[in-house]
């Protein structure tokens, strides 16, 4: 009889985190004006991207919660987080803007590439991941330290 609640409290859990697995899977992205971004969104882009439309935007259901997904007139494309917090940052071949880039990360490219700008940049769990103008890709940890280059 313990066996039997078991199996079926087993098959139950299987049936509850598939559906929700299936839901996150299936979750699309929803177009959003503007003006209905989270405010701490809008702030940051008329704060960092000064002059620039956004043109479209969107948001992504991630397991409960949403991201945002805001892509500017100039082509520049900003994915925020759960917490509205920016996540990754495309600026094509547009420098990313100074003040974005961490204070460590920023130290060591003045150092080894002084005359080359940043396009990208993406926060990772263990540090960023930074694409030149030139087309060299770094990977930096959270203190700075290149820890990879690819070209």
């Amino acid at each position: 009889m313990k066996s039997k609640a078991i199996i079926i409290s087993a098959v139950a859990a299987v049936v509850v985190i598939g559906g929700l697995v299936a839901t996150h899977e299936l979750a699309e992205d929803i177009a959003v004006a503007p003006a209905q971004l989270p405010q701490q969104v809008q702030a940051f882009v008329s704060t960092n991207f000064p002059g620039q439309n956004i043109l479209y935007a969107q948001k992504d259901l991630d397991w409960f919660t949403w991201k945002y997904d805001v892509f500017l007139a100039d082509g520049t494309e900003i994915n925020f987080d759960t917490s509205n917090e920016w996540d990754k940052i495309n600026t094509q071949m547009r420098a990313v803007p100074t003040q974005l880039i961490p204070a460590p990360v920023a130290a060591t490219l003045t150092a080894n590439f002084p005359a080359v700008v940043v396009t990208k940049i993406d926060k990772e769990s263990w540090g960023y991941e930074v694409e030149l103008a030139n087309g060299l890709e770094l990977k930096f940890n959270k203190q700075g330290a290149i820890k990879e280059m690819d070209d």
